[in-house]
């Protein structure tokens, strides 16, 4: 076969791909994996030919089967501008009749149970590596181990070692035991058996497991408010683990992503370890991959009390939207272009020339759900689907105006206003979090999540004190704040119920020496004035055995001062 052959059959095989005419350039330019979803039967299509296509054999056999699949939802524009009824709540939230301490808000989540485990796991690997050094772990010590990591994240040293330095010491942490015993604790810290792994079905997570189960069935006892949201978290990690993840639009790039359900108010109810494909539960519907994880993470939703979820483009699709509203819980979130079949919004040129707030609205009938379709220009085009809020009534908004110079207002659809309102819980929790975080280094993955738990549950126990300081009538200037709040957990947990006196038969070690000065501040002739005090001390010159009362004042160290010998002297001068 020769060359002009070849390639005049290779041309007749090409198809020629047709951009949609219906194409956004505020959307996001990448294409969803997902199929489209037919709302008023359940089911995937399965790739409607075109009538002006010639039908295969195959296709010919599957024709009556697939006349008989629904349209897609008919979307029309509102003649007027109708206020929708705001669905209300059906409950509402317990008031707390006292406040606990923080230290009790904190044990909500890790109780006497998950610690008797870790405990148990811990000793066991510690004999599993090196059955002549066994750790002898028990619960008391392992919560001063978690009190002196929330002493860590409160002074932010960026070495563990420091805070047993004796230039840049601190007590509450050094005093509550050795820098040996507790890195000897991080290195054996484990929460499940590496033996009892399975074979084939390997759980991504299977190292923390039982901790995992635990706070998420903790999490998931919280009474909930009214509007909740979904959205992802990142636990900034750059070692080397596959579940690691890169996400450039969030402060912190790299990480293990964690996908959160939290109020409005920051607390947490529900989180997911993203590990990749996950299978769908099969008590729950399929609606695709990141529409599975809203209906994971929502099944501990009270069902028909009409709560009020939101989340994003990468979730919000139009079967997930009629799924939670068959459950009774209503929907908003932003939403990309090609996931609203057969809609037929304005385009982005023809909104820009109408100017800053212009919209457009669209609304289909899929069963008993009305579907809501906005379309708002701001800086940029967005669109919004939702079922219970449309785009009135409209209220003005304060923009700044970068030609102008000015403040502007611009009008805003209530379904933006909504969203914008109600979507930052999850970012309020993950502020919080980065205020102290604790950055404790280890050579074990999971050590870095373990960590970020007990940041997560300090930062929702203070959250949780603060929703019962408001119900009993609390102002907020009596409120605890966050750092004293962590203050005394990781004191309650170094000494509540702790013996702090060493055990006997152990040799008492001596505290650290008394830090001699730099020589840029020893050697610098200013202001070294000689003051007695009221007890005696080793002298600071090398080689000198005596214990004088005398000291410098700015130095702070003891040095002889007599006939003999002037150690005060050679000190500052030598």
């Amino acid at each position: 076969m020769d060359a002009q052959t070849f390639y005049r059959s290779k041309k007749h095989d090409q198809e020629v791909r047709l951009i949609p005419s219906d194409s956004e350039d505020g959307e996001l330019e990448e294409i969803d994996s997902e199929e489209e979803w037919t709302p008023e039967s359940g089911l995937r299509e399965t790739g409607m030919p075109d009538d002006n296509e010639s039908l295969d054999e195959e296709e010919n056999e599957d024709e009556a089967s697939q006349e008989d699949v629904p349209r897609l939802p008919r979307w029309r524009t509102p003649h007027n501008a109708n206020i929708t009824n705001y669905p209300e709540w059906q409950a509402g939230l317990p008031k707390s009749d006292d406040i606990k301490s923080p230290y009790e808000y904190f044990k909500l989540f890790f109780s006497e149970d998950i610690l008797e485990v870790v405990v148990e796991q811990s000793n066991l690997y510690a004999i599993q590596c090196n059955t002549n050094k066994p750790l002898n772990l028990t619960t008391k010590e392992l919560e001063q181990f978690m009190g002196t990591a929330v002493y860590m994240s409160l002074f932010g040293l960026p070495g563990t070692r420091m805070f047993w330095n004796k230039a840049t010491r601190v007590s509450q942490v050094a005093d509550t035991m050795s820098l040996n015993r507790w890195e000897f604790i991080k290195k054996c810290l484990h929460f499940n058996n590496n033996e009892v792994r399975q074979g084939e079905n390997v759980d991504p997570l299977h190292k923390i497991r039982p901790l995992v189960t635990h706070l998420t069935s903790k999490l998931q006892t919280i009474p909930m408010g009214e509007k909740l949201a979904v959205d992802e978290q990142m636990v900034p990690f750059k070692g080397r683990n596959r579940l690691k993840q890169y996400l450039p639009a969030k402060p912190k790039k790299w990480g293990y992503k964690i996908l959160v359900l939290a109020g409005s108010d920051g607390v947490q109810h529900n989180f997911e370890i993203y590990t990749g494909r996950v299978v769908q539960p099969p008590e729950l519907p399929d609606v695709g991959a990141s529409g599975n994880v809203v209906l994971r993470l929502a099944q501990p939703i009270p069902k028909h009390q009409k709560h009020k979820l939101f989340f994003d483009n990468w979730y919000t699709s139009v079967p997930l939207i009629l799924t939670l509203a068959q459950q009774g819980i209503h929907c908003a979130g932003t939403v990309r272009s090609n996931r609203l079949p057969g809609v037929s919004m304005m385009c982005d040129a023809e909104l820009k020339r109408t100017g800053r707030g212009s919209f457009d609205q669209k609304t289909a009938m899929v069963g008993e759900t009305t579907l809501h379709a906005v379309k708002w220009y701001d800086n940029r085009p967005v669109s919004l689907l939702s079922d219970y809020i449309g785009a009135h009534p409209v209220t003005d908004v304060d923009r700044w105006d970068g030609k102008q110079k000015k403040v502007i207002r611009v009008p805003c659809p209530a379904v933006v206003r909504e969203y914008n309102k109600n979507m930052g819980g999850v970012d309020l929790l993950d502020s919080l979090i980065a205020l102290y975080r604790t950055k404790i280094r280890s050579k074990k993955w999971y050590h870095r999540l373990m960590f970020h738990f007990i940041d997560m549950t300090t930062v929702t126990a203070w959250l949780l004190y603060k929703r019962d300081c408001s119900s009993t009538g609390m102002s907020k200037e009596e409120q605890i704040r966050l750092y004293t709040f962590k203050s005394y957990i990781g004191e309650s947990l170094c000494k509540s119920g702790k013996n702090l006196e060493h055990k006997r038969g152990q040799k008492r070690r001596r505290g650290p020496a008394t830090p001699i000065p730099v020589p840029d501040v020893r050697l610098d002739a200013t202001a070294h004035w000689m003051v007695m005090d009221e007890k005696k001390g080793r002298c600071k010159v090398p080689g000198c055995k005596g214990t004088p009362k005398a000291k410098c004042q700015k130095c702070d160290v003891r040095l002889c001062f007599t006939s003999t010998s002037n150690c005060f002297l050679r000190f500052h001068t030598e």
